[in-house]
């Protein structure tokens, strides 16, 4: 009786403070390998997101939207309007991103990317601050999702919120 006692305290303590991941989230050795596959249709969606990410978040050519974003590109942010023009006004214009030029290689780190019919998925490591001690941080993981029409994105999502 004593034993299930203990346990049950046990469990409520561990229920009731936070939890931080055991291990660290940690970021693929050769992120630009990932976007490839031996199917077609996902290996041209693969490479698209892989220029969203690369040519567009990472370097700021915002002026090659149209190369990889529909006029139309649903958004699923809160923070930012739907629609092509609107994303690039976004980051031109209320982020004040300024091109630069792009390496070789994508420098964002990249934990995986999948890919399922015109969905790609790519995962991120996310360095946070813990909220009850901010000198200390822990890693989570971030997302970015599109779905993709004729190897354009015409649909985000995201883990954002307001």
């Amino acid at each position: 009786m004593k034993l299930l006692k203990s346990g049950s305290i046990l469990a409520v303590l561990l229920a009731a403070s936070p939890v931080h991941a055991q291990e660290t989230v940690t970021a693929a050795a050769d992120a630009d390998a990932l976007f490839t596959s031996s199917d077609p249709k996902l290996n041209v969606n693969k490479q698209a997101a892989y220029h969203i990410v690369k040519d567009l978040l990472e370097c700021g050519h915002w002026d090659e939207a149209d190369t990889y974003l529909t006029p139309a590109y649903h958004q699923h942010n809160p923070a930012v309007k739907s629609g092509r023009d609107a994303v690039v006004g976004f980051f031109t214009q209320v982020l004040k991103v300024q091109p630069k030029p792009c390496p070789a290689k994508m420098q964002t780190p990249v934990v995986s990317v999948v890919a399922e019919g015109d969905l790609v998925i790519v995962a991120f490591p996310r360095v946070m601050k813990d909220p009850k001690d901010p000198s200390k941080t822990y890693t989570t993981t971030w997302f970015d999702m599109w779905r993709f029409v004729d190897g354009k994105a015409d649909e985000h999502w995201d883990g954002a919120t307001l």
